[in-house]
């Protein structure tokens, strides 16, 4: 069989962001960066790291980055992407003054979605969701990961899971779904949420397990959704079917989600607005990742986590879109950059490692991905410019001109070209 191969070289700045675990404190601000740098591709991975004209070629093609900066992919470790319907009234209700739990007990946020995507067949559901995938692929996404909970049933988690399994063949984009079944109380159990995770543990969650459908599974961990000893239940339920767990936590309030995602040593606990000091501390003594997502805060209006703290805390902080047709209806990697480094007081070095090998790490994916390193996967984005420091300094467009998926360009911005 053929082999089949790439060599890149003449890169201005080769950042590497070498690693295979989150990187945390002072590690965070190291992107080991190789001036004048070359990568070699082979059959999908990379076989060899260095200075342009210190790697042999073996006779691939060549691509001449011309002095631009080349980066690992992307990853977007927190996504809502697939979904039925918008919400694009419920941003005038919050422009008005309204809060996210008013809209939520009237009948609209996360319940207004679920009644519009329980009519969505897998078709319409697909075509959407390939739509969202090639978005986030221009911006630089090679991983995302994507969260069910919008059935909060059991035949439309199913939909959503298989959908996004589909999509993760058929896609560039590596789409790694997560299992969020308990995103709120459907209207059918409206007063009864104990019998309603009772249906998740049951009737769902051992289905999902069984047929592989989802990597991990997460809790809206809440007040007035579920409640500290609801989420550990429904995880813990989870953790004995073998599901890696992940926690909405303390978005709206300090209800000690940070706790307890470091308590049940969860992957990552996320959001993070309102977390309190001690369950910070707990997180940085567990090892869990933060995955922070500043645009949901910007779109709400609310304060933003204390990336600066978290980080000097020796917490992994990595970041992520949240896209969702609610809270933060935007898969934009550039204001994320720009909200990073301007509201949360992140470097830029840091907020490049936080959506690279450490959101790669927020998915237990940093054997694979989040670095250019030899052995993972090739996958990388080559910007429009010579440094990585103007993906802030762009403020909100896109730097990138292609896209390098399993060694293969499958963005290139200048041929109008998706996969």
């Amino acid at each position: 069989m053929k082999r089949t191969g790439l060599l890149i070289e003449n890169i201005g700045e080769l950042v590497t962001c070498s690693g295979t675990d989150a990187k945390r404190g002072a590690a965070m601000s190291d992107l080991g960066v190789i001036r004048d740098g070359a990568v070699l591709v082979e059959d999908g991975t990379i076989r060899a790291v260095g200075k342009t004209g210190g790697i042999k070629n073996n006779g691939f093609p060549v691509l001449d980055a011309a002095g631009r900066a080349v980066l690992p992919g992307f990853v977007d470790a927190h996504t809502h992407f697939l979904f039925g319907g918008y919400r694009e009234e419920e941003f005038a209700w919050r422009l008005a003054g309204e809060s996210y739990l008013d809209m939520l007990k009237k009948g609209g946020g996360i319940l207004s979605t679920v009644r519009t995507t329980r009519t969505f067949s897998k078709i319409r559901l697909e075509e959407e969701g390939r739509g969202r995938l090639d978005s986030m692929l221009s911006f630089g996404v090679t991983t995302v990961e994507g969260k069910s909970g919008y059935g909060l049933d059991h035949d439309t988690e199913i939909r959503q899971l298989e959908v996004m399994k589909n999509l993760d063949e058929i896609h560039p984009v590596d789409v790694v779904p997560t299992y969020l079944g308990a995103h709120a109380v459907p209207e059918e159990y409206k007063g009864k949420s104990d019998e309603y995770l009772d249906f998740i543990l049951e009737k769902v969650l051992p289905e999902v397990s069984e047929k592989k459908l989802a990597r991990f599974c997460d809790v809206f961990c809440e007040k007035g959704v579920f409640s500290r000893l609801q989420s550990e239940r429904l995880l813990r339920g989870a953790k004995e079917l073998g599901m890696g767990i992940k926690v909405h936590a303390d978005e709206i309030h300090d209800t000690g989600g940070a706790a307890l995602a470091a308590q049940l040593q969860a992957v990552s606990a996320d959001h993070l607005l309102h977390a309190s000091d001690s369950g910070l501390d707990e997180m940085a003594r567990a090892g869990t990742v933060a995955v922070l997502l500043p645009c949901t805060a910007f779109c709400l209006g609310e304060p933003y986590a204390r990336a600066r703290e978290m980080i000097d805390r020796g917490i992994g902080v990595a970041m992520a879109t949240d896209m969702n047709p609610g809270s933060c209806f935007s898969e934009s990697i550039p204001l994320l950059f720009a909200l990073a480094t301007i509201q949360m007081k992140m470097s830029a070095e840091e907020a490049v490692t936080a959506c690279t090998i450490n959101g790669a790490a927020a998915l237990d994916l940093a054997e694979r991905i989040g670095s250019i390193d030899v052995g993972k996967r090739a996958d990388m984005v080559v910007l429009q410019y010579p440094s990585y420091r103007f993906l802030p300094y762009h403020t909100g467009v896109s730097c990138v001109e292609k896209v390098i998926k399993s060694g293969k360009t499958v963005y290139d911005r200048s041929q109008a070209l998706v996969y």
